[in-house]
């Protein structure tokens, strides 16, 4: 059985959580909180040296970091990533956006907004973090506007990767009533078989 070292509250590691839901494989959860040190033991720390999670491991003992890398790892052979050359071109691509251009701003707006006390001074970043994270949302925006799913053969890690922060775009200071292509997105997410919600 595959042994997941995550932390519920993280979009990051509800990713995995959802996927293998949804594939239906057994796995064992390791809850470890990055924000009592957990991930910065020296025994954490022997298993993944950039010291986050999450973190898959095997039966075998090889491990994986990286949400995304492991979203790809899980994902092969299933319906979940295309056997396509291009689709799975499509998926990547959205996979990389995810990392470079949304989870930066509108999961670290959450982060703050929903952990940091109201005088510290990294709420003077929400402005910023807003700004660009509603310019992600446009992209996803005019995407979804086209086709049901963010690549076109369906339901696939993309959504996986992308439905996990911005389902909770809110928590951030983000209004999404300006994006219906989006809302109509995250509702047929939430009614994929074997979807299960985010538990904290």
């Amino acid at each position: 059985m595959n042994t997941v070292y995550g932390m519920k509250a993280s979009g990051n590691c509800y990713k995995l959580q959802l996927l293998l839901e949804q594939l239906g494989q057994p796995y064992r959860w390791i809850e470890t909180d990055s924000t009592t040190g957990e991930t910065r033991t020296p025994e954490f720390l022997a298993k993944n040296p950039n010291g986050k999670v999450p973190l898959l491991e095997l039966e075998d003992g090889r491990r994986l970091p990286e949400s995304n890398a492991i979203l790809c790892f899980l994902a092969e052979g299933s319906r979940f990533l295309p056997d396509d050359r291009w689709q799975r071109a499509q998926v990547l691509q959205w996979l990389f956006f995810e990392q470079y251009s949304h989870e930066p701003y509108i999961a670290v707006a959450r982060f703050i907004a929903k952990w940091l006390p109201a005088d510290h001074p990294r709420q003077a970043d929400l402005p910023k973090l807003r700004e660009r994270g509603y310019q992600a949302l446009g992209v996803m925006e005019k995407q979804l506007a086209r086709t049901d799913f963010l690549v076109e053969s369906g339901y696939t890690i993309a959504d996986i990767a992308l439905y996990a922060y911005t389902h909770e775009a809110h928590v951030g200071g983000f209004d999404l009533d300006a994006y219906p292509a989006i809302r109509a997105w995250l509702a047929r997410v939430e009614v994929q078989p074997g979807f299960v919600p985010q538990s904290y």
